[in-house]
């Protein structure tokens, strides 16, 4: 396992856990920590919301000191507001500074931020210029292959946010057209990690062990990112790192694991968000937790009639004894 530094933040292992609205709160972070993930990123967060004092943003930024070290993702696409509010929120308890360049969904585009800003080099390049002079922390970017086929741009993108004070990159192998269709194009990374001296994370298609050896040696990467792979298997951080030391590695977990797991996360989720929306939250992660295991589809249909613990540790208990 080799560590590596993001400016003076040091990393202690290759695995990071990639942001994902909607999935990477608090609990799921802790839990994927505990397995064996060295670096965690929050869901990200709008620089308009915290400057707009969005009630919705307070539970973003929300990190437990077992978490660290933790990078904290902004998303906007106005220079001196970023870096306004990234100065405005440096006292808290992260480590590193993330922006969100490749976000696919159209709102966000829609609006120049996420991977709009890779059709626009320059504006990114200000965007990191200002936040990296303004604060301590390290910054970092996050941004795709290209915004479409026509515009396959990391390596300059990437040579760029280096310029401009990026402490490392993190690049997903598909442009913002492919959304997470197709496979994602290692070679990129690779030309990527080429072309800059700061430290290179690869994204994009990691969902096995053996996908994670492969990516690291075909990119030659610093880090390796885990997201879609990471939904429902927490596990698979602590499957890398046997699969690297051994060449072997426990398969998927018991369905007992599996159910222990989903009944802790749900009451971390519920001392987090409370019953309401803790239950809401946990329906499409029992979805990812039990897929491919028997009576899975079952599972998906009931767990969304759920209202309580009490009802969803049942239809776990019952599943348990089918």
């Amino acid at each position: 396992m080799s560590e590596f530094y993001i400016g003076n933040v040091k990393i202690d292992g290759n695995l990071a856990l990639g942001p994902m609205a909607g999935v990477t709160d608090m609990p799921f972070r802790m839990i994927c920590k505990e397995f064996g993930a060295d670096l965690l990123y929050t869901e990200m967060i709008s620089a308009k919301g915290i400057y707009y004092k969005n009630k919705n943003t307070e539970p973003l930024w929300q990190i437990d000191d077992t978490e660290h070290p933790v990078a904290l993702q902004l998303f906007g696409s106005e220079p001196e507001l970023m870096a306004d509010m990234a100065e405005q929120i440096e006292y808290r308890n992260f480590d590193i500074l993330d922006i969100n360049m490749g976000c696919p969904v159209p709102k966000v585009v829609n609006n120049g931020e996420g991977s709009a800003l890779m059709k626009n080099p320059e504006l990114a390049a200000k965007i990191v210029r200002a936040i990296s002079d303004r604060i301590k922390k390290p910054v970092t970017v996050k941004f795709r292959k290209g915004f479409n086929d026509e515009n396959i741009n990391a390596v300059e993108f990437a040579r760029m946010m280096e310029q401009s004070g990026a402490s490392a990159v993190a690049v997903h192998g598909r442009t913002r057209e492919e959304y997470y269709s197709g496979t994602a194009d290692w070679d990129i990374i690779r030309k990527v990690k080429e072309a800059v001296k700061i430290p290179v994370i690869a994204s994009g298609d990691i969902f096995t062990p053996e996908d994670a050896v492969r990516c690291k040696n075909e990119t030659g990467c610093d880090g390796l990112m885990i997201a879609r792979g990471a939904r429902g298997n927490p596990w698979i951080f602590r499957q890398i790192k046997e699969f690297e030391k051994s060449g072997q590695y426990q398969d998927k977990p018991s369905f007992d694991e599996v159910a222990a797991m989903i009944l802790r996360h749900t009451k971390m989720q519920i001392e987090y968000k409370g019953e309401y929306l803790g239950i809401r939250e946990m329906r499409k992660h029992v979805g990812w937790y039990t897929a491919g295991y028997k009576n899975s589809s079952s599972i998906r249909r009931q767990v969304n009639e759920v209202e309580n613990y009490e009802q969803l540790e049942s239809l776990i208990n019952d599943c348990r004894n089918l």
